[in-house]
């Protein structure tokens, strides 16, 4: 069971909301923002309460869809600087209304979800908690992803904009989101009604802390940021025998790794090479003992993808290849190889124009020297692009904060200890220095697009 220190604990550290005198540039009152000011306010934020807010955050993490205490805990902290709150959107979300008069309704969203994995970082403040997840089973639980990071940025950010009302004009929509290692909640939200109950977006925020970066860092690409994702599930029918006697039956475990072998053919040969694309064979179970040849395994793969045509080639050439490849050892007719897509999310791409305006805004506030060009590190995915799906022509900016310190990424580069990856359970990053950052580089982006009126 999880253990969660109490809301009032956390309260007695007190508001620690600079002035909003302390950020307005004395040569220019309302109309300048003294960007140096903001970063001070935001640093001693973050050491008199969101240092505590993260530790409690990272140390009790839950799982997709099932986010209950975090997400009450969010809510709290939103009602705390005066955010009008509705829970329970899409499942365990939260939307977050803070109103301050005519102008853009903007869009900020943190994930929430941590991920069924055994911490092994070394933190003194390392997770030890367990949870029963959707499927019954019970797991050890881990923000090996950075999610924690992410809420405690939001909460930041919202008590930064909430000192500084007279700098900007106009709505964020706060959302907290769950189920992001799902890519399942921002869909859920979505389908909940997000933009029917609290008005479609002028403009779209988030941002993800990235091990790969250096601290002090943020990157946004100017179109493709993340890879589209799809989970993929393949049921391999056979025909139970004994070990030793295998032309009794049709052996699930021989097909299915006929399968595997087959499916990189499809990269290999059907792809154009110059799309990048990414199938892998994630999990493999069949059978329960050394002599007895199985009636079921199950596969479960991730597929990837930068283009929603080469998305669709793939899963359709999945299923082809899985199919017929049972066919050809002998399935009969009424055992048919079962592809199933249970989840998936498209390309995330950044708004070309948005993006060159707020990667020149992120050069101009946070300084030259915190800003470079962003390269995809892998095939990762974000389901944030169901909020700037293109139907829905909501302009959408996804930035990545640097989460290890250079020195640290340097000894990896010279042959020291590797930087451990998300997901992995070694998985930490450098908790200030994200947190105040991504801060910081909200607040500047929601003041660029919501300027104060008649500013």
């Amino acid at each position: 069971m999880h253990q969660f220190r109490t809301f009032a604990a956390a309260l007695a550290l007190g508001f620690a909301a600079a002035p909003v005198a302390a950020i307005v540039d004395d040569h220019a009152a309302g109309s300048a923002v003294d960007h140096a000011a903001v970063e001070t306010a935001v640093e001693a934020d973050y050491d008199s309460y969101l240092a505590p807010l993260f530790v409690h955050f990272h140390q009790n993490p839950e799982l997709s869809f099932l986010e209950n205490q975090t997400a009450a805990r969010m809510a709290s902290e939103l009602r705390e600087v005066g955010v009008e709150v509705t829970e329970n959107v899409g499942g365990t979300g939260v939307v977050g209304m803070m109103r301050n008069g005519e102008g853009p309704l903007i869009l900020v969203r943190a994930d929430m979800d941590g991920l069924p994995v055994e911490e092994k970082s070394g933190l003194d403040y390392a997770s030890t908690a367990t949870q029963v997840g959707l499927d019954g089973e019970e797991y050890p639980v881990m923000h090996a992803c950075g999610h924690d990071v992410h809420i405690t940025s939001l909460v930041g950010t919202a008590r930064r904009l909430a000192a500084m009302k007279d700098m900007w004009s106009g709505t964020i929509m706060f959302i907290v989101q769950p189920a992001e290692e799902r890519v399942g909640g921002a869909r859920a939200m979505l389908d909940d009604g997000l933009y029917e109950r609290f008005g479609k977006p002028d403009y779209a925020l988030a941002f993800h802390v990235a091990s790969v970066l250096p601290t002090g860092i943020v990157a946004a690409s100017e179109g493709i940021q993340y890879s589209s994702a799809d989970s993929v599930d393949i049921k391999v029918p056979g025909i139970g025998a004994h070990g030793a006697s295998p032309h009794a039956g049709r052996d699930p475990v021989y097909i299915g790794s006929q399968i595997v072998t087959a499916l990189q053919s499809i990269v290999a040969r059907e792809i154009m090479p110059l799309s990048p694309a990414v199938i892998t064979v994630g999990s493999f179970h069949s059978g329960s003992k050394h002599n007895i040849i199985s009636d079921m395994a199950h596969l479960q793969l991730t597929v990837r993808s930068n283009d929603e045509d080469v998305r669709a080639q793939l899963l359709e050439a999945i299923e082809r290849i899985a199919i017929n490849t049972g066919k050809a050892h002998g399935l009969p007719d009424e055992l048919p190889v079962e592809v199933t897509v249970s989840e998936g999310t498209p390309v995330t791409y950044n708004d070309p124009v948005l993006a060159r305006r707020l990667n020149d805004v992120m050069r101009r506030d946070l300084g030259e020297d915190h800003v470079q060009p962003f390269e995809q590190q892998g095939m990762g995915a974000e389901d944030f692009s169901y909020f700037v799906a293109r139907e829905l022509d909501v302009p959408g900016y996804y930035f990545a904060v640097g989460g290890t310190p250079q020195a640290a990424l340097d000894a990896a580069e010279a042959g020291g200890p590797a930087v451990p990856s998300h997901h992995s359970p070694l998985f930490k990053i450098a908790a200030k220095e994200s947190v105040t950052l991504g801060t910081r580089a909200m607040v500047a982006a929601v003041l660029d697009l919501a300027p104060a009126s008649g500013g």
